[in-house]
């Protein structure tokens, strides 16, 4: 059998054992949104929105909360109760992935992120808020 083959197949019996055994599976730190998705969790009560880019690249509407990616851990006093809904985004995706694992350490699991980051909001036809000065 091929190596490619084999290894779908031992990925497999790797979850499956760990579940037999009565070992958690873990979820993922975030959802990963288009931005149509993103917009629907910005604008639905309760979410609170973090912008986590550094340096300042604009926002999108409805941001609650500007935290850096590297920061999240050190100002976690900032952040809404654990239960709460997060919507997390960035530039490119990169820092709010970076983020979203610190959100996660931290107890946050009701956590979405924008796919692509504000380029993929930019490119989808909608308007970013321009940086602070």
């Amino acid at each position: 059998m091929r190596l490619r083959h084999v290894l779908p197949i031992l990925a497999a019996a790797s979850l499956l054992a760990g579940v037999a055994a009565g070992g958690a599976v873990a979820s993922p730190p975030s959802t990963l949104v288009s931005p149509a998705a993103f917009a629907r969790a910005v604008a639905t009560p309760g979410t609170v929105t973090i912008n986590v880019h550094v340096p300042d690249a604009g926002a999108i509407r409805g941001t609650d909360l500007r935290i850096p990616f590297d920061r999240i851990a050190r100002l976690r006093g900032r952040l809404p109760a654990k239960t709460a809904r997060l919507a997390v985004y960035c530039r490119s995706g990169r820092m709010s992935a970076v983020a979203v694992t610190a959100l996660h350490r931290l107890g946050y699991e009701r956590i979405v992120e924008l796919r692509g980051g504000m380029d993929a909001w930019s490119q989808s036809g909608r308007t970013l808020l321009p940086p602070r000065s």
